[in-house]
């Protein structure tokens, strides 16, 4: 629980000038995280003189909470919020100040404290926003109204500070729309130089970030961070960010940064209460996620409170289906956008695909069927006794499928019947740990396959007898780097292609576009943080993305057009 201490009155009217309220600092104890269990966080709660409980306040959070709460160090910062908040440059804001955890030797005379600075602020990941948002936060709220929109809450930090802050605003841009970052450590400290290319591909966040760095910054083992701020500040410029990078000629300290602070936050808060927008400076830069996204179109609901959904395919009229494998049904949306069940009982099928024949594929998981349900409603088993994860149908009927994990195999139907054919096994022929989602190019000369373990999808020649040769990883996917998982992997899954040859699968990440190079070119941010298991274009114009997360289903309009799965198309020559 938060434990509060003692009360400091900050009457400093020299520092302050004459007449400027001064707001009042608190101090806390938090000793019961479940994020880090056993540690002790002090944490001080600094509240101006103009709140009014009956008003939710801005909030600031700084991490390395003490240097920067002191009346007597560089910083100070209670004196410059008071001063701002009087001049009105930033709005009426509650400060919060956290120091890292120390986790207490049992015995102090004998054994050293365990120290989680960079436990807490070089990991990446979503850990530490949640420790804020999920304990420390919730304990200040109880004591003040604080907002709790994103727009009216900021982080700050120095050194491992600095990638901590713009690491909980990465992650959690649903509730920090503000960072300043001084100093930061974006080397590889444990991981921090995936930043600029991950920043470079990921579709923007509404953030507005305060960038500082010294010229004579170190070079330490994890890199040289003079470097490394350049490299953040210009993939962030790329992307289009609204970001301000300041370098100074000092080192790896706080002289510069804190005699810019009021500057920086003026700077931060400018144009308040006017919302922080996606990459509002994005001047065309962004190549492809720009050239592919349509900025007028978000995701939009299509529909939820489903058991798992997974599996969309499309129609020659651009109707999309999907399936609830739990609840065991198959839905269709239709042109007026809302799901109505198509069948029941479908044998907890998963993946669907439809093929030249009009004919709707689908992979009985459960019932371990492969099965066609023909315009008439008749049903034609094509296979049993295997497993289905996912399928794609050929023009000719031919259906490739991936079956369960154990299986780790690619298998074929023929379209004259006979059964269900090994032609790739994970276990002998190559390094597949997990083959999951699979899809035909669009001119139907490759057969590719997902990894939902690893990081590589892999790339077919289909042979003229139906076997598969040429195998390679062709498409290297981004991975989370996320400490928080126990078990890191892509979760590469369901996909589709468009037109030009670009493919659109489904990750942990988002939903990661791959040329027809191979390369991520872009990362399309998950629907409602939630993870994504299947795309696929429909729509009258094809022009429309669909994805199934979870319980729900999504859809954005693009600004590239898909293909339906039995026509062929040969896409342009990739730009090399």
């Amino acid at each position: 629980m938060a434990k509060p201490g003692f009360l400091l009155q900050l009457l400093l009217a020299v520092s302050l000038g004459a007449g400027v309220p001064t707001g009042t600092v608190t101090k806390f104890t938090w000793t019961s995280s479940k994020v880090y269990p056993g540690s002790t966080h002090t944490y001080w709660v600094y509240v101006p003189a103009q709140y009014d409980s009956a008003k939710p306040a801005c909030l600031m959070v700084f991490l390395d909470g003490s240097g920067f709460v002191t009346q007597t160090g560089p910083w100070r910062v209670p004196i410059v919020f008071d001063n701002l908040i009087r001049q009105k440059a930033m709005p009426v804001t509650v400060g919060v100040f956290v120091d890292p955890g120390i986790n207490p030797a049992d015995s102090p005379a004998a054994q050293q404290d365990r120290f989680n600075r960079s436990y807490e602020y070089d990991s990446l990941g979503p850990r530490y926003a949640s420790f804020l948002l999920d304990e420390i936060l919730p304990e200040v709220q109880r004591h003040y109204n604080i907002s709790a929109d994103p727009n009216d809450r900021g982080i700050a930090g120095s050194g491992s500070g600095g990638i901590a802050a713009f690491t909980a605003a990465w992650e959690r841009p649903d509730s920090f729309h503000r960072t300043m970052s001084f100093t930061g450590s974006y080397g590889d400290v444990k991981g921090g130089d995936f930043y600029p290319g991950m920043i470079r591909r990921m579709e923007p966040k509404p953030l507005r970030i305060f960038l500082q760095d010294g010229a004579a910054n170190q070079n330490t083992f994890s890199g040289n961070q003079r470097l490394e701020n350049q490299s953040i500040a210009s993939a962030l410029e790329y992307a289009g960010y609204d970001v301000k990078f300041v370098v100074g000629r000092e080192g790896h300290n706080s002289s510069h940064a804190a005699a810019i602070l009021p500057d920086a936050l003026r700077w931060l808060w400018r144009g308040y209460p006017r919302p922080i927008a996606d990459g509002p400076g994005a001047q065309g830069q962004r190549l492809y996620i720009s050239g592919i996204l349509d900025p007028a179109h978000d995701w939009e609901l299509v529909g939820q409170g489903y058991g798992s959904t997974d599996g969309p395919a499309v129609d020659k009229d651009g109707n999309v289906y999907f399936t609830d494998a739990r609840a065991s049904r198959i839905y269709k949306v239709g042109a007026d956008g809302k799901p109505v069940v198509f069948m029941e009982n479908s044998g907890g099928a998963g993946g669907l695909m439809f093929g030249r024949d009009g004919r709707l594929y689908a992979g009985q998981l459960r019932a371990q069927k492969t099965v066609a349900y023909s315009p008439d409603g008749t049903v034609s088993v094509l296979q049993q006794g295997a497993a289905v994860n996912d399928l794609a149908v050929t023009p000719e009927g031919a259906v490739y499928f991936t079956d369960s994990p154990e299986g780790r195999r690619i298998l074929r139907i023929d379209p004259q019947g006979g059964g269900a054919k090994v032609v790739f096994d994970g276990a002998k022929d190559g390094n597949i740990e997990f083959p999951n989602g699979i899809r035909l190019s669009p001119d139907h000369s490759l057969l590719v396959v997902t990894d939902w373990q690893r990081q590589n999808s892999w790339s077919f020649r289909i042979q003229a007898d139906g076997s598969l040769g040429a195998a390679e990883p062709f498409y290297r996917l981004e991975m989370p780097e996320d400490t928080a998982q126990k078990i890191l992997r892509s979760g590469a899954d369901g996909f589709t292609f468009d037109d030009q040859g670009f493919a659109y699968i489904t990750t942990y990440l988002g939903v990661q576009i791959c040329d027809p190079l191979g390369r991520v070119v872009g990362i399309i941010r998950t629907p409602g943080n939630q993870f994504v298991t299947g795309a696929v274009f429909g729509g009258p114009d094809m022009r429309t993305l669909y994805v199934t997360a979870r319980d729900k289903v999504w859809r954005r309009q693009l600004r590239r057009k898909g293909v339906l799965p039995w026509q062929s198309v040969k896409p342009p020559k990739p730009v090399f």
